[in-house]
């Protein structure tokens, strides 16, 4: 994760230098009959204004690094706020916009569906037909960990990163799980009618992106709170509403995804993995992985994979 985290700050470095370059670049991975999966690097900032673009098919998107806010014509809010870990939804034809008024940059793995192939999914997933989505953001969450892990780790086999281990797993399998799970998930999850103020989003945005760019280091809701200029219970109460977890919960789940991902490309101890994410207790950090991923760091090497 931590890759593809600087991946995405040297795309951003190489359109500053120069000057009028493409926000977007994207290169598809894999593609087969009803889908692909394709990584999206955005280095879009608070200078560039969004314009509005229409999904030709139904996206279902991992964000791995950076932040960006996620706006539909239809959607009931002024935007969704997204943050690595948490999932794009979008339906067929639908128009949208992304913003960057809060932060330089994302990077997504874009799965996308013929509408006829994602509904055969959704049926059978969850007895479902018709508009895939009326929500438009999975929050990083338990259920889909294993999946964001399995995804980065392929990315970064793709990008031709460092990987000691095979992965077991295709781009089709994983279009295949992303999609049924997400429409269970989207089904269970409430509508929030509620606008966020820009002022309140703007000050998530910005502690979310501390917490990921010092995810190896001690945060304090104090400190958080500072920074966003909110009182502790206040920071604590809209971040927990605007992202779906607390700042602790997502910090451990960046964590623990950058171990994850670790444990898939690489032969490192596990030890040393532990250390090097941030957790001062290797068995800390086993009991955490085991209530995240449902097994020990150990066994998810060994057969999470498969």
């Amino acid at each position: 994760m931590a890759k593809i985290a600087v991946e995405l700050e040297q795309a951003v470095a190489q359109r500053a230098a120069a000057g009028a370059a493409a926000p977007l670049l994207g290169r598809v991975l894999a593609r087969g009959e009803g889908w692909s999966v394709a990584d999206l690097i955005c280095t879009a900032g608070p200078q560039d204004r969004p314009f509005e673009e229409q999904h030709p098919q139904v996206s279902i998107a991992i964000v791995v690094a950076g932040t960006f806010q996620y706006r539909t014509a239809d959607g009931g809010r002024k935007g969704e706020l997204m943050t690595p870990g948490s999932v794009l939804l979008g339906n067929a034809g639908q128009p949208f916009e992304c913003g960057h008024e809060h932060g330089m940059g994302d990077r997504c793995l874009s799965f996308s569906y013929a509408p006829d192939y994602f509904e055969k999914i959704a049926g059978d997933a969850a007895g479902r037909s018709g508009r895939a989505f009326r929500i438009l953001r999975l929050p990083s969450m338990r259920a889909l960990s294993r999946l964001a892990v399995l995804a980065c780790a392929r990315l970064a086999e793709n990008s031709g990163q460092r990987n000691d281990l095979a992965l077991d797993v295709s781009w089709e399998e994983l279009g295949i799980q992303l999609a049924s799970s997400a429409v269970r998930l989207a089904n269970d999850s409430p509508q929030d009618a509620r606008d966020p103020l820009p002022s309140v989003v703007a000050r998530v945005t910005r502690a979310a992106r501390i917490i990921e760019e010092s995810s190896e280091s001690e945060l304090t809701i104090r400190r958080l709170a500072r920074e966003a200029r909110l009182s502790p219970y206040h920071f604590l109460r809209t971040f927990q509403q605007l992202m779906g977890v607390t700042p602790h919960q997502y910090l451990r789940r960046l964590r623990l995804r950058e171990a994850a991902v670790r444990l898939a490309t690489e032969w490192t101890r596990v030890l040393d993995i532990a250390l090097d994410c941030g957790f001062g207790d290797v068995s800390n950090f086993n009991r955490a992985f085991l209530r995240e991923f449902g097994m020990s760091p150990r066994r998810f090497r060994k057969r999470g994979l498969h």
